[in-house]
């Protein structure tokens, strides 16, 4: 069992080999975030963990806070966790040279676990004006976060496929999402 258990319909998705390019990585993690919604199992957000050097597939998770009552369980964080205790390391770095991919801008939780998680790149699709614009409160970030990631030795990649990830929060407010703020 997951430190956050993931709904049926992602334990049940077929896991793709390898995806070679950010592009296609991201794709995977927005349209994790559509199912999501279209399944009607918590919030328009998907994040995905690639091994950056052979493209393999190490986790993949959605937001599960309304579902779970949880307000922690966001897509990055439960990915996370869930790559951590399988692997039995508290960093990602054991497990080899990860990347995450994630559906929207890190919010002010998520942004601030990065490093401490052992992420080696981060990629990401809608920016936080697409979440604010249906309600989302995406919290207080340090100023040039990018900037200080970056100062890590963490690639910073944004707004890749903005476009299709933002559509995910149109979809969400279509289907009446519950839009939760701290």
């Amino acid at each position: 069992m997951s430190r956050f258990p993931m709904p049926e319909w992602l334990e049940n998705l077929p896991k793709p080999d390898r995806l070679n390019s950010d592009e296609e990585r991201i794709l995977f993690a927005i349209e994790l975030s559509r199912l999501n919604v279209g399944n009607g199992t918590g919030g328009p957000f998907g994040a995905a963990l690639f091994d950056l050097d052979s493209g393999e597939l190490i986790e993949m998770a959605v937001n599960r806070v309304v579902p779970d009552s949880c307000s922690v369980a966001h897509a990055e964080i439960c990915a996370f966790a869930n790559a951590q205790e399988r692997s039995g390391s508290f960093t990602l770095n054991t497990i080899g040279n990860v990347g995450l991919y994630s559906s929207c801008e890190p919010c002010a939780m998520c942004s601030g676990a990065i490093p401490w998680a052992g992420v080696k790149k981060l990629v990401y699709g809608a920016d936080r004006a697409d979440a604010e614009s249906v309600g989302f409160d995406e919290g207080d970030k340090a100023d040039q976060w990018k900037e200080k990631l970056r100062h890590r030795g963490i690639e910073v990649i944004a707004e890749l496929c903005r476009e299709q990830a933002a559509d995910v929060f149109l979809f969400y407010r279509e289907q009446g999402g519950t839009v939760y703020n701290g």
